[in-house]
């Protein structure tokens, strides 16, 4: 039986050679795009799931509540470390401080190594950890044991660095290694290589006791009042202990530890492991978060692309199902039951199905290196495996059915007698109203994606161009150390630079106006008590303003110092302030911290201290040459490339013992917005697909309308329609169609771009012209689709079309 159902549905496949190609061009495009989102959800899903007590680790993080609004941090003070083991010694408690962005010199075997050959920049930093870390977390050691890190002055190294720095990773035991041209580590131990899927990206992890040593360069301090979202706090629960007892406890360990603190209120919680890929108050040591709700929008994507395929399916096996009506009366007259036909019909699904997802696969395979310009995946996919190879049939059979039951159902309940009496049609078999609900909803589908793609272009275009205060053009930005061995070299070093054709201004500081820095503290204005929010800080030289554009409105710069006198605060702080009149503060004194009282003699136009996501901070700008870490270099426009090559072999004059690094400013902002950019890319890739298989189903329909109204095409020219008559008799249908679709996509997509559009502090308002936009483009595809095939119907000769049986 199973036998014959392959030979009729290949038959059936061979003799409609056009239908059968638009059915499987649908299904295959469809299934390809929903492995691939399907790859891509998977691995989001799976970060850190390798880890052993996955379920069981949580990381302490702190809210602080002020009178104004909530602040959400990872990272706790570094005496709370000990006061949480004391309080809680049931549970195994690590700790983890992250150093970004520093250098490493390979100093081999001699520790006193003074012109090492090797020197790397690690971007992603290297990490401070005790031996509890390695009990909360479970690694693999392929040498050494957790013990090693209970002394300062050892590190421990992944697989993949010990063998960049040492060649192989059995010759990196017993190396050294030199930190920021501050620390000198001895290897200890070498561990397996973290996954890629990990927001714990370790690659060299030294003693807790290093930083300790090393205080001001890794910013250890055992004061209550800083705290650093670089160091954090991960404990174990026993099995029987749960989070929700714990946070309670933790309530009332707060309200003790945090006594002190007058302007704002902090307590302390546990947030699950599971949790920290996809919460973005707090981030991760990772390369990036991803909500949960864009995980549930790629996942809808692929379920609506899927359902748009079926769509195209059942649009053209219902509207078959006529032209096969007397071959189904024949069968049932001769003995074959509702079931068997109905078998007959799935039968032939599954075999289109079957070759749908053989080309599917490849189309995925093909598209899986680029997987990384749509999501943060950087490291090679493989898209067979364990769940790869479940979901995979799971598909075959949601598809096979969703495709085909409905046309199933249609064919195998035909009325023999009517069927061979030739009067069974569209109408008869109900599939008019069916056919048009689905199209329907093919292009309310379309057409939220078309909104989606205009909105999130419109978006990224406003955040490339918006004005963010400050000049990001032709900014070229180092980062060093900020050692004495900087410092001492700095002016010498920025008096050559200026020596330089290209070089228009240079300038030293904490920061780039905007960043992901977030610095800040309690602070009090004109001599009274501490205000109810916290202020925002950077440090920058006298040439900070004229080397990135910022505008002082009111007042004046400081003098230069190496140390603060004088500070210039920005419109947002003044406004906080309840202020009026910018002149009113200068000459007026602050106060951040336990610092003394500074006057302040300069207001600068608000510029975007952050990401547009967030807004302006409340802030102050200061000299403290203690701070200065960041070379901001302002160059002119004429030989760019010329004038780079120039600053990197001044600054290897000057600063031999550190390793080159730089970045345009420009660049360094862009990658703010790089998940929104790929989702914006991802819209416009699945808008293009939706539109696609839309644009079959309606050719097939077409086609298949034609071809059953050729006799009644023939007939209207006999009695003098025109070529514009005829096209407009199949267009209107489908333009009405496309007109309904519209008003049921309009509010879904609105409000699932406004929801998308709050994580910007700035943003575009979605206005009447996206809808409009949309409405065209669908309307203008559409007749394109469905003009080419009416023409042909059109121009064809009436008399040809009459002989038609």
């Amino acid at each position: 039986m199973f036998k014959n159902y392959f030979k009729i549905a290949f038959r059936n496949v061979a003799r409609h050679k056009a239908y059968a190609a638009i059915n499987i061009t649908g299904l295959a495009v469809g299934i390809a795009a929903c492995i691939l989102l399907f790859t891509v959800v998977k691995y989001e899903l799976s970060y850190d799931t390798n880890q052993k007590n996955y379920s069981s680790i949580y990381r302490v993080v702190a809210q602080d509540d002020y009178k104004d609004g909530v602040e959400y941090t990872p990272g706790i003070p570094f005496p709370a470390l000990d006061a949480i083991r004391t309080s809680f010694p049931q549970f195994t408690t690590g700790s983890l401080l992250a150093s970004y962005g520093s250098q490493v010199s390979v100093l081999g075997r001699n520790a006193s190594n003074a012109n090492p050959d090797k020197k790397f920049i690690e971007e992603t930093g290297f990490f401070f950890a005790d031996p509890q870390f390695f009990r909360v977390f479970d690694y693999k050691w392929l040498s050494g044991s957790p013990a090693v890190l209970s002394e300062p002055n050892t590190a421990v190294l992944t697989q993949k660095v010990a063998e960049n720095y040492f060649d192989k990773w059995e010759n990196a035991v017993g190396g050294f290694l030199k930190l920021d041209n501050a620390a000198t580590v001895k290897v200890a131990g070498v561990i397996q290589d973290v996954p890629a899927n990990s927001d714990f990206p370790l690659g060299i992890v030294t003693s807790f006791e290093t930083a300790k040593a090393n205080a001001k360069t890794y910013g250890y301090t055992p004061d209550y009042g800083n705290t650093t979202s670089n160091f954090q706090l991960y404990t174990l629960l026993p099995q029987n202990v749960s989070a929700e007892n714990v946070n309670k406890q933790l309530l009332q360990f707060s309200r003790e530890l945090f006594k002190e603190e007058k302007t704002f209120k902090r307590t302390c919680s546990l947030q699950p492991l599971k949790e920290l890929h996809f919460d973005s108050r707090f981030g991760s040591f990772g390369d990036h978060t991803t909500s949960k709700s864009t995980l549930w929008t790629l996942s809808l994507i692929g379920v609506f692309i899927i359902v748009m395929a079926c769509i195209n399916f059942i649009n053209l096996s219902t509207a078959q199902a006529v032209g096969r009506s007397r071959e189904v009366g024949i069968r049932k007259v001769l003995g074959s039951n509702r079931l068997q036909l109905f078998g007959q019909v799935m039968g032939e699904t599954a075999f289109i199905v079957t070759v749908a997802m053989v080309l599917a696969v490849a189309i995925a395979l093909l598209c899986l290196p680029y997987i990384k310009h749509i999501a943060s995946i950087q490291e090679p996919l493989k898209l067979f495996n364990f769940q790869t190879l479940l979901f995979l049939p799971a598909l075959f059979i949601v598809v096979t059915l969703l495709a085909g039951l409905y046309p199933a159902m249609i064919l195998s309940g035909f009325n023999p007698a009517l069927a061979l009496k030739n009067k069974i049609s569209s109408a008869t078999v109900a599939g008019i109203s069916l056919r048009r609900g689905l199209v329907v909803m093919q292009f309310a589908i379309s057409q939220v994606l078309i909104i989606g793609t205009i909105v999130a272009i419109a978006q990224m275009n406003y955040v490339r161009t918006a004005d963010l205060g400050f000049n990001k053009e032709a900014l070229f930005i180092m980062n060093a150390n900020a050692d004495s061995i900087v410092h001492s070299g700095q002016e010498a070093f920025k008096q050559k630079l200026l020596q330089l054709p290209g070089v228009e201004s240079v300038s030293f500081s904490s920061d780039v106006p905007s960043s992901e820095s977030n610095w800040s503290g309690n602070f009090a204005y004109d001599h009274k008590p501490d205000e109810k929010f916290n202020i925002y800080r950077k440090a920058g030289d006298e040439d900070f303003f004229k080397t990135y554009g910022l505008q002082i409105i009111a007042g004046r710069i400081y003098t230069k110092s190496d140390t603060t006198n004088e500070i210039v605060v920005n419109e947002t702080l003044v406004n906080k302030l309840g202020v009026k009149n910018l002149n009113e503060v200068i000459g007026k004194q602050m106060r951040s911290g336990r610092s003394d009282w500074k006057t302040i003699v300069g207001v600068v136009k608000d510029f975007k201290t952050n990401s547009l996501r967030e807004d302006v901070k409340p802030l102050m700008l200061m000299e403290r040459k203690d701070r200065y870490s960041v070379t901001g270099v302002k160059i002119r426009s004429e030989d760019i490339p010329k004038t780079r090559t120039a600053i990197e072999a001044t600054w290897n004059d000057f600063f031999p013992q550190y390793a080159f690094t730089g970045s345009y400013m420009d660049e360094t902002i862009t990658k703010f917005y790089q998940q929104e950019e790929q989702l914006s890319l991802l819209y416009k890739i699945f808008a293009c697909i939706a539109i696609f298989i839309s644009c079959l189903g309606l050719y097939g329909l077409v086609s298949f309308m034609s071809l059953q109204r050729t006799k009644e095409i023939g007939i209207r020219k006999v009695l003098g329609a025109s070529i514009q008559n005829i096209i407009y008799l199949f267009s209107r249908e489908f333009t009405i169609l496309i007109i309904i679709g519209f008003l049921v996509a309009a509010p879904l997509a609105y409000y699932i771009m406004d929801s998308w559009l709050q994580n910007f502090v700035f943003r575009i308002k979605i206005s009447a012209g996206v809808f409009i936009i949309a409405i065209l483009a669908s309307v203008i595809i559409a007749w394109i689709t469905v003009g080419y095939k009416s023409l042909r119907a059109a121009l064809r000769n009436p008399v040809e079309s009459l002989k038609i049986e």
